[in-house]
């Protein structure tokens, strides 16, 4: 306790000022993803966490513990964090509905922003981000982390060389065994689809981004269906799914069959996730970079071997790098990654809500 009320004190705010040099990250949300990414950014070198910000006091201490070594300013709001002179770039890693409004926050300032997905859950507050990122031009870096997954990017690459001739159609699914935890420390927003966005954005906005990615297009249109199948009701007021099927048809008419269950029991074949991508001359598994031809005769081949790669950290690196460099543009994933991947998800979810079949032009916003 004595230790937190200093951190609390304006001597903490003022220990926060860096050593010339040195680039100050400020951590908005050091919960369980904040904390574990707070760890990538103490691995940069000439970076510091310069500042912490969490409204629950237990995961104020443990972050302020895990970051002793920097010494770092606690707050309770983020207002304050965005406003001490040690921070030059803000992680935010916040409930989804808190997205947009915690990275405006921090651009207005002048701050570089990593920003945990989705950029957002609404189709309005997306593009009036987008509209501030614009004007701001500071580094902006969405925590999409498989864009930074090097084996996946050559193999990309190669699909849209035309290794397997043109694309035609994507199979790509999210499975898992079991429910998020009912009583999980993120219990408290992760089921209320109003702040997560439900599951499709909170979770598989990283799937769907890799559909578009290996498209090379974004979505014409959606239609679905699912709802919380195996648990409705359960946790008591939830309102998010737990399973639903999904069709796209991508602008450049390649077609995308995607599914997320939390309920495929462990020991049936084909639980996890995965990309198949196919195309007029063959397919490619992206999970494991392996081309199969079409023809009778044809054989697998392993385009290239798997790398051992700590993703978060690469993507951190990404973003720094882009801060040390004054590039915005060579991040692994930014903004319009990050609103083409959310608005993805957004319009799959709708369509899924309303039982019909949506384009892209009822988002109602212009990227």
């Amino acid at each position: 306790m004595i230790r937190r009320n200093f951190l609390y004190s304006a001597a903490g705010a003022a220990a926060a000022q860096n050593p010339s040099g040195q680039i100050g990250v400020g951590m908005v949300g050091v919960g369980n993803r904040g904390g574990y990414v707070m760890k990538s950014v103490m691995a940069q070198t000439g970076v510091r966490v310069a500042a912490i910000c969490d409204i629950k006091p237990d995961r104020l201490d443990k972050a302020a513990s895990a970051a002793a070594r920097d010494n770092p300013a606690v707050y309770r709001d983020y207002r304050a964090l965005i406003d001490d002179k040690g921070v030059n770039a803000v992680h935010i890693s916040t409930p989804c509905d808190l997205h947009v409004e915690h990275a405006i926050a921090a651009l207005k300032a002048g701050k570089h922003v990593y920003l945990e997905k989705p950029v957002g859950i609404t189709p309005a507050s997306i593009g009036e981000l987008v509209k501030v990122a614009r004007q701001a031009n500071r580094v902006i870096q969405v925590g999409q982390q498989l864009r930074s997954d090097p084996r996946m990017r050559k193999t990309i690459e190669r699909i849209h060389q035309g290794v397997i001739g043109k694309v035609v159609m994507i199979k790509a699914q999210r499975h898992a065994g079991d429910d998020l935890p009912h009583d999980s420390s993120s219990a408290d927003w992760f089921f209320d689809a109003k702040r997560s966005g439900d599951v499709i954005v909170e979770m598989s906005v990283h799937n769907l981004d890799v559909c578009n990615w290996a498209a090379n297009s974004r979505p014409e249109r959606a239609s679905g269906f699912g709802g919380a199948l195996v648990w409705p009701n359960d946790p008591l007021g939830r309102t998010n799914m737990d399973g639903y099927t999904l069709s796209y048809e991508y602008a450049n008419g390649v077609k995308l069959s995607f599914s997320q269950v939390f309920f495929h029991p462990r020991g049936l074949p084909g639980n996890g996730q995965y990309w198949y991508v196919y195309g007029t001359e063959g397919a490619v598994d992206l999970g494991t970079s392996t081309l199969y031809p079409r023809g009778r005769d044809g054989k697998p081949q392993v385009l290239f071997p798997e790398e051992k790669v700590d993703l978060n950290l690469a993507h951190v690196t990404s973003f720094i790098e882009a801060i040390r460099t004054s590039s915005p543009s060579s991040v692994s994933a930014d903004l319009m990654v990050g609103a083409h991947g959310a608005l993805t998800a957004i319009l799959g979810r709708d369509a899924i809500y309303g039982k019909k079949t949506l384009t892209w032009s009822d988002l109602g916003v212009e990227l």
